[in-house]
């Protein structure tokens, strides 16, 4: 069933793969762009951000279903936190309101999970709030880690990892998701209700448990061909790590005080509870597959 699909955030990396699926099914894509983009066959972008009411008014405008994927992974402050993830849910909840539009697919984080950890988790859970307060038929996914390619937030341990060296967080696990993956749930999940209709899901690549850091950069080492050594950071240095970085690339800055809050949190992995249904959704790209994989696109970009 082709389906009028309004999305947010379908120019960044867990975006783009989601629109591509979606005009790959014969879907009807309505995307929100900020800068100029190239036309597709059964796509119209709309000119504007979530600020903007008009243009929320005119992305959701006749929509089956929205995908809420936008959101801000890095900001210099709260402030930033909250204008990008907090009220740009909540405009983009009012336009849909406003249309009558009512199936909302929000893409949250594991983070909304800790929101005293972090300004990232602390809005993340807020915007959760305003979408479960909305009265729409909304269904949350939390995504762990997501890596494949095009990704750039995990490309330094990829570097590193080039280099035989990986510096990682402190003791602690992590589930991971890989993109396509992820956007294969988000799709269908656009495309059915009844079962998933006001369910929170955490879903992962299936590893029982997650994957301890040390096993993470190893698996790194594996996907780039080269044996690593990985060293456990304590907080206190990847502390002294952010504030170099944001002495060097000021607002730019990848290593912030927030990011090591949330990056030394010992348990980032799914919980089995929140899984989607097995007859719903499963993962079907194997971790050390996807990585490898993430690996040759970033060596055919000329980035490793």
């Amino acid at each position: 069933m082709s389906l009028r699909i309004a999305m947010t955030g379908a120019t960044g990396f867990v975006g783009a793969e989601t629109l591509n699926q979606a005009l790959a099914a014969g879907h009807h894509v309505t995307a929100i762009t900020r800068r100029a983009q190239p036309p597709r066959a059964r796509l119209k972008w709309v000119p504007g951000s979530l600020g903007d009411r008009a243009a929320l008014n005119t992305l959701v405008r006749d929509a089956d279903v929205v995908i809420h994927i936008a959101g801000v992974v890095n900001a210099p402050d709260r402030d930033g936190f909250e204008a990008g993830n907090a009220r740009g849910t909540m405009a983009l909840v009012d336009a849909m309101r406003q249309r009558g539009v009512r199936r909302l697919i929000h893409v949250s984080s594991l983070a909304a999970r800790e929101p005293d950890l972090s300004d990232y988790g602390w809005s993340k859970e807020m915007a959760e709030r305003h979408v479960k307060a909305s009265g729409l038929d909304w269904t949350i996914v939390r995504p762990p880690a997501i890596y494949g390619p095009g990704d750039r937030e995990m490309l330094e341990l990829f570097r590193m990892a080039r280099r035989g060296i990986m510096l990682l967080p402190p003791g602690g696990r992590l589930s991971l998701i890989e993109v396509s993956d992820l956007s294969r749930l988000l799709l269908t999940l656009a495309a059915e209700k009844e079962e998933s209709l006001a369910h929170c899901y955490e879903a992962d690549d299936g590893t029982p448990g997650g994957w301890d850091h040390i096993e993470f950069g190893q698996a790194i080492g594996r996907a780039v061909g080269r044996s690593v050594r990985t060293f456990s950071t304590p907080s206190w240095v990847l502390g002294l790590g952010a504030r170099l970085d944001r002495m060097l690339r000021g607002k730019g800055a990848k290593l912030t005080q927030d990011r090591v809050s949330y990056f030394c949190h010992p348990d980032w992995v799914v919980t089995k509870r929140k899984q989607p249904p097995k007859r719903l959704w499963q993962p079907q790209v194997a971790t050390e597959d996807g990585l490898k994989a993430t690996a040759e696109a970033y060596r055919v970009k000329g980035w490793i």
